[in-house]
């Protein structure tokens, strides 16, 4: 059995640190919908955000990444070249990809990338919603556009399988985090309703994993401890006086920002991780 994930508030506070003393370089290859704030909020967490896309610079920028994101929001020619050209490059120097398989499933040109990528590139971790990790795992799932619906009973099974056969730390994101390991699975019960009625929350939680890979040696320990800290904010973000979705994006990434190691290892977060498996 993989050894327990530290779900402490120094261990939590740990993390946090690593990022800000690593500042890794998180080059991101993304959607023009929340570029802006996947950049303020890798700032944020004390990494440095880098929004290199075009097929010829993407592979450059890969050299001197700490992490790279991979997200699939857009399906240019263009850009579907240069998530390969940068994963591959990333690959071969040892950088840590994060893939956020934005829409799995919908179309079938999203199925092509997805399974282009997931044949061509190791991953870190693979983050997406209860939808499209249940699809990236082969079960049957329901995405509208890039949002999840239906029912996912069995999302704990499909997240194991998918960092199985990947070897990546796998983080499906819903109303309870599920973070899975190739053999260990966590719920991780942290985060607001809010966040789900702000565009593109989920392709910052993309952002935040990316930059604790890219600072922490443990993949599944860089997921849980982004994941926590990443819902922590989001909770945090309600602290302060917001009057509907634009005013509580401020306060979140402002929460973010406020997460410091010292804040951090003041709380008693051990109960938000359940390892279940």
């Amino acid at each position: 059995m993989s050894e327990e994930i530290d779900g402490t508030g120094e261990a939590l506070s740990e993390s946090i640190a690593a990022v800000r003393d690593c500042e890794p370089l998180v080059q991101q290859l993304t959607n023009e919908v929340t570029k802006n704030d996947l950049a303020n909020v890798t700032l944020s967490w004390g990494a440095l955000p880098v929004m290199a896309d075009a097929p010829g610079e993407a592979p450059e920028m890969a050299e001197l990444a700490g992490a790279i994101l991979l997200n699939t929001g857009r399906m240019t020619d263009s850009n579907v070249e240069a998530l390969h050209a940068a994963g591959r490059t990333a690959n071969e120097l040892g950088v840590p990809v994060v893939l956020d398989p934005v829409g799995a499933g919908t179309t079938p040109t999203r199925e092509e990338v997805h399974a282009s990528l997931l044949d061509e590139i190791d991953f870190a971790a693979i983050k997406g919603n209860y939808g499209e990790i249940t699809h990236l795992a082969g079960a049957e799932a329901e995405v509208k556009g890039v949002e999840s619906v239906g029912e996912y009973d069995e999302i704990t099974e499909s997240a194991l399988a998918l960092a199985a056969t990947t070897g990546a730390a796998v983080v499906a994101s819903g109303a309870e985090d599920v973070v899975a390991g190739p053999d260990s699975v966590y719920r991780v019960s942290a985060g607001h309703e809010m966040l789900s009625t702000v565009v593109g929350t989920g392709c910052m939680l993309g952002a935040t994993l990316a930059a604790f890979t890219g600072s922490i040696e443990d993949d599944l320990t860089a997921a849980v401890h982004g994941t926590l800290a990443y819902g922590l904010a989001g909770e945090r973000a309600t602290d302060l006086e917001y009057n509907g979705p634009a005013s509580y994006r401020v306060n979140f990434i402002d929460s973010i920002a406020g997460l410091t190691p010292e804040v951090a290892a003041d709380l008693e977060p051990a109960d938000r991780i359940e390892r279940v498996r």
